[in-house]
């Protein structure tokens, strides 16, 4: 693809984030300027190993990182408050993990493997343990993209199928597969689902495909288009994070996200600004802790080698 950003490969820039915002919005609330107070100090750049072909990136109740790879489908863990960290899962030659999801309840990770095997792991995020394999779907043929957590399941997209699939959360129980129909439109040829989050009332998921947000029900599957205002699409969204009603899309190849207001029903997406910063170098995925929003750098479609630096920044919400 075209670069825009021919400085942005520089892996490691000094000082705060600088959030360039395309909308004017109003004063956040007290409870906001806090968090954002909490992390004010925190580095807002984390060196990950060199090579590491980052894609997903989670973050719990606790001051840490999960980064996933698609080098060999590791698993990074990283302090937020030091910026350090250290391979937690080693993977496997041949294998991916593109996205990835933290159970505060029980501390369980729960990785997507990409183009590789059809499957979902769970590891354990304290001792690196594998818990669990699931078999989602035939081995070749799907890209099983990324995963969020709503109700008792971990719900992964696969790009090439209009299907959602719903792991148990806590490693026991059946899949449950969830074909998408209603409003969905599936590529023949490319991508279709790929980041996707839960709606504030937990009865739904939110899922990007082609430029375009679906709400997609967990009981029924029938998606209805949310209705775009401001934007005609989220061009190259992937990664998608929600606080309350104010929805993230991480647009990659374009370096910006953007910031969508859902109204109360979830049938409109209000664009109300864009975040962009000079770092960015392909963010994919993104996750927030207080104040900040961090996102793992994947440099999509770029030369690398196992000596690229690889990084993942942070920028004020």
């Amino acid at each position: 693809m075209p670069r825009n950003h021919p400085a942005s490969r520089r892996a490691f820039l000094g000082g705060a984030a600088v959030a360039t915002l395309a909308l004017a919005t109003g004063a956040g609330t007290a409870s906001a300027a806090s968090a954002k107070s909490a992390t004010s100090s925190w580095p807002t750049e984390i060196p990950l190993p060199n090579g590491f072909l980052p894609e997903g990136i989670a973050i719990g109740a606790k001051p840490y990182a999960y980064f996933g790879s698609r080098a060999n489908g590791a698993v990074y863990r990283a302090d937020l408050r030091t910026g350090e960290g250290t391979i937690l899962y080693a993977g496997a030659t041949g294998t991916i993990t593109n996205g990835l999801k933290v159970d505060d309840q029980d501390g369980l990770l729960y990785l997507s493997s990409g183009s590789t095997g059809g499957a979902a792991r769970i590891v354990d995020s304290r001792t690196g343990n594998l818990v669990a394999t699931y078999q989602l779907t035939d081995p070749t043929g799907h890209f099983i993209n990324d995963v969020a957590l709503l109700g008792d399941r971990a719900w992964f997209t696969d790009s090439y199928g209009a299907v959602l699939y719903g792991v148990p959360r806590g490693g026991t129980g059946d899949v449950r597969e969830l074909p998408i129909g209603g409003d969905w439109v599936q590529s023949a040829t490319g991508i279709s689902a790929n980041g996707l989050v839960g709606t504030p009332d937990g009865k739904a998921l939110i899922v990007i495909n082609g430029g375009k947000l679906y709400r997609v029900p967990v009981q029924t599957g029938e998606a209805a288009a949310i209705t775009l205002s401001g934007t005609t699409a989220v061009t190259n969204g992937d990664g998608l994070v929600r606080i309350g009603h104010t929805l993230y899309v991480v647009q990659n190849r374009l370096n910006q996200v953007s910031v969508l207001d859902l109204d109360p029903a979830i049938t409109t997406a209000t664009l109300t600004r864009t975040i962009t910063d000079p770092r960015f170098d392909i963010p994919t995925t993104a996750a927030h802790f207080g104040g900040l929003l961090y996102l793992a750098n994947a440099q999509l479609g770029l030369p690398t080698t196992p000596e690229t630096p690889f990084n993942a920044v942070a920028v004020a919400l």
